[in-house]
């Protein structure tokens, strides 16, 4: 330890403590601990907005050896509650290298704690489930902060859609040249590559906060729908379920993670809490349809209860791991969704078909557009 290290604490809600030292900025933090087993991406992780009111903890043992650039930014800031590492970089490498990891969490006031030992708390999770967490550089108090960690709200139940959605509507990367479609993207915490992915593929793209009506949707020359991913309970976030009812059948959709969650939900389902989730660069998925497998990356703790569709919904992608699902589409309606995030690429291309259905989809919708 050197004079510049300072102490840090994390407590699990069933009292499980947790002693490292301080990187990032300082503070006391609470949120769900979960972990992410991605070997890379640690700062597209610590910008999705996915992860807003949770405490990750990385499996991985070596975190910021390549650092911050400014390319890789999923959002337009982090959204985590707090970083876990084993070791932390202060050192890094990288030709697009702008900041340090540290530097980073410093300016943008997200803690992190180092020196963990990550695989006995990743075992803690993966045995009891994802639980409130507390994370504290000031209080270095075990009770104290046992008695902090009891009062921490479970996220189930939370909407936190409306703390990370845009206010208002925007263009995304606006060009001069004719578009193929226009695609109308419902920013439930979207991350910036989802965007990427549709722009490359010749769509104009405008985000609309999460609480658009369906009616502002339809009225706007939209020939599809993207429903994207976000953080928190999908149950919570009833305006968006409403709005997508509406929706079903008028358009061709496309829903990603929380979206895939939302539209199920719409279509008459119901979703639940997984123990501990899915996060990470390495899901092993099965489309049905071809039976060929993909890796996937994920970042979600619900899902949808296959047995609670109705008629008309057919599972096109599970989860190798749990059988859980992971993709769904309507047999007669041009809608489609999957559970994990197709633009992220772990594969690296295994997914980015969805994208290229997506534009079938409203090829075939709105023929005069093709």
């Amino acid at each position: 330890m050197t004079t510049e290290e300072k102490k840090a604490l994390l407590v699990l809600e069933d009292g499980s403590l947790f002693e490292g030292y301080s990187f990032g900025a300082s503070g006391e933090v609470s949120g769900e601990a979960v972990f992410n087993t991605s070997l890379t991406g640690y700062q597209e992780i610590i910008t999705d907005p996915s992860y807003r009111g949770q405490i990750v903890t990385m499996t991985y043992p070596h975190i910021g050896n390549y650092g911050i650039n400014p390319h890789d930014h999923e959002s337009r800031m982090p959204f985590l509650s707090a970083l876990v590492v084993k070791e932390v970089c202060h050192t890094p490498r990288n030709y697009f290298l702008s900041d340090t990891l540290d530097s980073y969490l410093k300016t943008t006031g997200i803690i992190g704690i180092y020196n963990v030992e990550t695989r006995r708390l990743t075992r803690r999770l993966r045995e009891k489930g994802a639980m409130s967490a507390i994370l504290s550089t000031t209080d270095l108090n075990p009770e104290s902060l046992k008695e902090k960690v009891s009062r921490v709200r479970s996220l189930a139940g939370q909407d936190l859609v409306r703390e990370v959605s845009c206010l208002e509507s925007h263009t995304w990367q606006k060009r001069e040249d004719k578009k193929q479609f226009k695609v109308i993207v419902y920013d439930f915490g979207v991350k910036n590559n989802i965007l990427r992915m549709l722009s490359a593929r010749n769509c104009a793209v405008e985000v609309v906060p999460a609480g658009t009506s369906a009616e502002t949707a339809l009225e706007s020359g939209a020939d599809g729908i993207l429903l994207s991913n976000g953080p928190g309970d999908p149950e919570a976030v009833t305006y968006a379920i409403k709005t997508v009812e509406k929706l079903i059948g008028k358009i061709p959709l496309f829903g990603i993670c929380l979206g895939h969650q939302i539209l199920g939900l719409a279509l008459g389902g119901k979703t639940y809490k997984l123990k501990f989730g899915h996060h990470g660069g390495n899901q092993p998925v099965m489309d049905l349809t071809t039976r060929k497998v993909e890796v996937t990356a994920q970042n979600h703790g619900f899902a949808v209860d296959e047995g609670s569709l109705p008629k008309g919904i057919e599972i096109t992608h599970i989860n190798l791991n749990d059988k859980t699902v992971e993709g769904m589409r309507h047999t007669k309606f041009p809608l489609f969704s999957v559970q994990y995030h197709p633009e992220a690429s772990p594969g690296p291309h295994d997914s980015g078909y969805l994208f290229d259905r997506f534009i079938q989809n409203m090829g075939t919708f709105s023929p005069g557009r093709k």
